[in-house]
């Protein structure tokens, strides 16, 4: 059954004005509060902010994650790699590009220590693809990081802001076996993609899917408000036969009520999942 989780951050009060950043002060708290919520899971943030004090760094901090997740019960499932944001590995030179690689593979490497089974590379905002060049050379990275993956069977997921069509050629190029898709529905909603057209494209290479609601053309929203078709992307995905994590990142809700925000939205996407597989169970007339 798949997993429900929350984007990393999404559960104690933001720091400073960023929507998502890693909490350096609090990600222990994380855990209980999750497990609070009714979640099974957390996708958790690799970025330039919390670099100097992220656990995922050292092997006492894994030993520090896994004996919260055993204690609560939430797994560490995936990393969201945004240091790639901050630091992108499209449009840059070469030397540049290689020591983007190696902290990559460095990532990938310490993702095997902790067990986490999925990497999510952005290529959207300041990374995202917008040339043939740019597309060659993410073609170039995932074929020198992909042998790394192969050690630990570690899945790479590209999030990325291409129309349906280019997207699909991106990942036909790359016809490997850990190498997914990650949906934002959010992102393609804000964009003017049609989640029909999405995952009629794509739709079988989708591995994951980052929950959140966005105005098109603009910012994220609490779920239901704005411009993402939530229940075709459900529909849509039942037909598909997805069987992969939904992860939570969805719009803040007031400081100090994270924990009932979340409840709130965990229940918004199971019963647009129980809808939507009722639906697809249903014998055609």
């Amino acid at each position: 059954m798949p997993r429900m989780a929350i984007m990393q951050g999404r559960l104690v009060p933001p720091e400073g004005k960023s929507i998502q950043s890693f909490p350096r002060d609090r990600w222990r708290d994380e855990f209980e509060r999750a497990a609070a919520a009714g979640l099974d899971a957390i996708e958790w943030i690799d970025d330039v902010h919390g670099a100097d004090v992220n656990p995922l760094a050292t092997d006492a901090g894994v030993a520090e994650m896994e004996a919260l997740s055993r204690r609560t019960n939430v797994s560490v499932v995936s990393v969201c790699a945004d240091y790639f944001l901050d630091r992108p590995l499209v449009r840059v030179d070469e030397d540049t590009a290689s020591s983007l690689v190696a902290r990559l593979v460095w990532l990938i490497d310490r993702c095997a220590v902790a067990g986490i089974s999925r990497v999510v590379l952005p290529f959207v905002d300041a990374s995202r693809i917008e040339t043939p060049a740019d597309e060659r050379r993410v073609l170039d990275v995932l074929a020198r990081v992909l042998p790394f993956c192969e050690r630990s069977g570690l899945e790479l997921h590209l999030e990325t802001s291409l129309a349906p069509r280019a997207f699909a050629s991106l990942l036909a190029h790359v016809p490997h076996p850990l190498v997914f898709a990650n949906y934002d529905s959010g992102n393609s909603a804000s964009l003017g993609y049609d989640v029909g057209s999405e995952l009629a494209a794509y739709g079988s290479r989708v591995g994951s899917v980052h929950v959140k609601d966005r105005v098109r053309g603009g910012g994220t929203v609490p779920l239901g408000t704005g411009s993402a078709d939530l229940p075709a992307l459900f529909d849509g995905l039942a037909a598909v036969g997805y069987a992969g994590d939904f992860v939570l990142q969805v719009a803040r809700g007031a400081a100090g009520g994270e924990v009932e925000w979340a409840r709130q939205n965990r229940a918004f996407v199971m019963r647009e999942r129980e809808r939507a597989r009722a639906a697809a169970s249903r014998p055609a007339c």
